[in-house]
């Protein structure tokens, strides 16, 4: 389900409070996974909590639109032992 259109993107106050307080800093740290990515966030470094620790990632153009949780698994992938 998407959000509707006359509610506009969602955004996490604190994370754009912070972003804007102090543009010149290189990594934000957000628990908020379902925030939209936005132009101005272009450039910088935000970890994003999986659950259990912070992944790092540095945001692109291409990912613009996107939600930040997309660009961070919560799960393992899960791999067979050889014998």
């Amino acid at each position: 389900m998407s959000r509707s259109v006359w509610k506009g993107p969602f955004i996490n106050s604190e994370l754009f409070e912070e972003f804007l307080k102090k543009p010149t800093k290189k990594v934000f740290k957000t628990q908020s996974r379902n925030s939209l990515i936005l132009p101005c966030f272009i450039g910088k470094t935000i970890k994003v909590y999986n659950g259990k620790k912070y992944i790092s990632f540095k945001v692109t153009e291409d990912m613009v639109g996107f939600k930040l949780g997309e660009f961070v698994l919560t799960r393992l992938r899960h791999i067979y032992k050889k014998k």
